[in-house]
């Protein structure tokens, strides 16, 4: 059995390291051939809180020749038509994708290959990319906190599933999810409340809890993904064993009060996250906010559930983007006509 990952940014290299440094065997692919020979040359890199350094064979996109049983694949969302037809092209007859990228990826992946063939995984622990081959692990290094949500879009136990719950497993805990979308979308929840007004206020996880103008933003971020979800007809799924609906839902005023005190407990252990929407407007690169809470004002439209809070990120990253502003914590007044809605 053969596998890759494919995508050497902030999850990839630290997920390579803790793999070779179980003994694992695999190719790392990049684009970069700047990446590929500091991996090469250097290893996998880590710091933060944890430091390692472990060997590992980097392969540049352009120049694979192996055929793989697995690809598990770690690029950002942008042209992942061509990325997962790409990657669709080193797998074997029976190989499979498992696709760990951000928002709800599974059903791009299922049109190239097939959906008895794709697999998804909610990664829910952080990463910031220092350097070529050289990653931050920002989320604290205990086994309950490395989490993967992993499953199937039809739920079922098809080629390579055991394999990859094995692979997973050598990094952190693995949680098994029969109900796969709702495990996406409590991903997709985090992503959307914390990556974004990380990527807006241009600050940590940790510190756009903390501040109470911005949390009344993330409040309000969290009320419409659940809300959005419940017309949807999904049922958000815990993560990290816990219900975060049952924790941060709220009709009346004791809960609403009750649910903004807990917002950055709940966040603690990845307090020093800083989002890779983030790190990539600060390189002057587009970043993926159309998969996250684009995802979540898509799905508002569809269902009719007003997404005020979330097309504001979205607004704003593009005028970041655009340079028409910059990720600032100032940025958090622009959501005061927002409560007004």
């Amino acid at each position: 059995m053969k596998y890759a990952i494919y995508g050497a940014g902030s999850l990839g290299i630290v997920l390579s390291a803790f793999l070779s440094k179980s003994g694992e065997t695999f190719d790392i692919i990049d684009r970069n051939i700047k990446s590929v020979d500091a991996l090469n040359n250097n290893g996998a890199k880590v710091v933060g809180t944890i430091t390692l350094t472990e060997k590992v064979n980097a392969v540049l996109d352009s120049e694979v020749k192996e055929k793989y049983d697995i690809v598990i694949l770690m690029t950002k969302q942008i042209n992942n038509k061509d990325i997962i037809t790409k990657a669709a092209s080193w797998l074997n007859e029976n190989g499979v994708i498992c696709t760990c990228q951000n928002g709800l990826p599974e059903s791009d992946v299922a049109e190239v290959i097939g959906e008895d063939r794709t697999y998804g995984c909610a990664i829910g622990w952080g990463a910031t990319r220092q350097d070529y081959g050289v990653s931050e692990l920002t989320s604290i290094p205990e086994r309950e906190s490395m989490t993967f949500s992993f499953g199937s879009l039809n739920g079922q136990k098809g080629q390579y599933f055991d394999e990859l719950v094995r692979i997973f497993s050598l990094m952190g805990k693995v949680e098994v999810e029969d109900n796969f979308i709702g495990a996406r979308w409590a991903k997709l929840l985090i992503n959307s409340a914390f990556s974004g007004m990380s990527a807006v206020l241009g600050d940590t996880f940790g510190a756009v809890a903390k501040d109470k103008g911005s949390r009344k933003v993330i409040q309000r971020i969290i009320k419409e993904c659940i809300d959005v979800a419940k017309s949807a007809n999904i049922k958000i799924e815990p993560i990290q064993g816990k219900d975060i609906v049952k924790l941060l839902d709220y009709k009346g005023g004791f809960k609403k009060w009750f649910a903004f005190q807990i917002i950055p407990i709940a966040i603690k252990k990845h307090s020093l996250l800083k989002a890779s929407m983030l790190q990539d407007l600060e390189k002057g690169i587009p970043c993926e906010i159309d998969y996250i809470n684009g995802i979540v004002c898509k799905f508002g439209k569809k269902y009719n559930v007003p997404t005020p809070f979330n097309d504001k990120v979205v607004e704003i990253i593009h005028k970041i983007e655009s340079k028409e502003l910059k990720p600032e914590f100032s940025n958090v007044k622009l959501f005061d006509e927002c409560f007004t809605k």
